[in-house]
């Protein structure tokens, strides 16, 4: 029962995406005019006849399936006489193209002027035409404040600020760049799916300074920490060498007088000289390691120097985050800083 429930619901579905198009063979077959009309306003007779004639040669490659012909046909006539019932037949031309952008002008402005210069059946089926194509797009809308500035989206320009852009695009990853002589160019990547919108509203443009961080690998104490380690050790090398020198020293000297009295090497002696042998081995192993340790720790910190990387104007912008909400019947306030 559950199998045949979700075959149905995936039935029904299939069925209301391809409702619009069911009709897409119902073409106009006429183009009224009228003095009266808006869209015949200013168009000769000699005009509008010629967008006629291709017209209907249109309409005779369409219904032998000859779309790209028939588009063409259409295009021509467009250029004698802006008429609604042109654009939804170059629209219906273009269903099988995959040009959904040109596709949606097209509706667009068969629907400009309302269902009279159609019918209501095929005004009904262009507006949910439309519909259809849109879901399948995705909404731009771009602003920016920053006079001179100019703003550009996959290298093509919209506009020079201030200003506005609002229209469509296909989905997918987009870039925008806002360009303004002495700045770097501000890139933002947007990479919406079907049916979204770029909603973006540019009040400034970035200079190197704000846009460039440093990092490194680790925190910056710990080479240096380890280089002051391997100089503490080398230092108490040094004593301990000092130490030894001194033992062995007295050592030679008390052994000396002993020789000349003819005195035996006694025991606090022999400890003597054993220590500062001993104190001489430490000294060397304690150099040793603060040597490694100090070589260690300038390599570390010269691995560890700050390295420049680039912020986009998004991450920057998003550096400082204040979200308010509510919890539990009281507000919270978190603020989220990032340097």
């Amino acid at each position: 029962m559950g199998m045949k429930r979700i075959t149905l619901s995936i039935a029904c579905t299939l069925v209301l995406l391809t409702a619009p198009l069911a009709f897409a063979q119902s073409l106009h077959q006429q183009l009224n005019s009228g003095a009266k009309n808006p869209w015949a306003t200013g168009v000769s007779p000699e005009r509008q006849t010629a967008a006629t004639d291709l017209f209907k040669q249109g309409n005779d490659y369409y219904e032998r399936a000859f779309f790209l012909k028939a588009s063409e046909l259409y295009r021509k006539a467009l250029d004698h006489w802006d008429h609604p019932a042109i654009h939804y037949n170059l629209a219906l031309s273009l269903m099988d193209t995959g040009q959904k952008l040109e596709l949606r002008e097209h509706l667009e402005a068969a629907l400009r002027y309302g269902a009279k210069p159609l019918d209501e059946k095929l005004f009904e089926h262009a507006r949910k035409l439309k519909v259809f194509i849109e879901k399948q797009l995705i909404r731009v809308e771009i602003s920016c404040d920053v006079a001179g500035a100019s703003v550009s989206m996959d290298g093509r320009l919209l506009f020079t600020a201030p200003g506005r852009f609002e229209g469509w695009d296909l989905p997918g990853s987009h870039v925008l760049v806002t360009n303004q002589e002495g700045y770097p160019p501000n890139e933002r990547i947007r990479t919406p799916r079907e049916g979204e919108v770029i909603s973006l509203h540019i009040s400034r443009v970035y200079d190197d300074g704000e846009l460039t961080r440093y990092r490194r690998h680790w925190a910056t104490w710990k080479p240096w920490a380890m280089f002051g380690a391997g100089v503490a050790l080398a230092t108490g090398g040094g004593v301990l060498h000092q130490q030894a020198r001194n033992d062995i020293r007295e050592f030679d000297a008390r052994a000396t007088e002993c020789e000349l009295d003819g005195c035996p090497l006694t025991p606090e002696l022999d400890g003597l000289r054993s220590r500062g042998a001993r104190f001489q081995k430490m000294a060397i192993g304690t150099y040793a390691a603060g040597g490694a340790l100090v070589f260690t720790g300038a390599l570390l910190a010269f691995i560890n120097r700050a390295e420049p990387y680039r912020l986009t104007p998004d991450e920057h912008e998003q550096g400082t985050q204040v979200v308010l909400q509510q919890v539990d019947g009281r507000h919270e306030l978190w603020v989220t800083i990032r340097f």
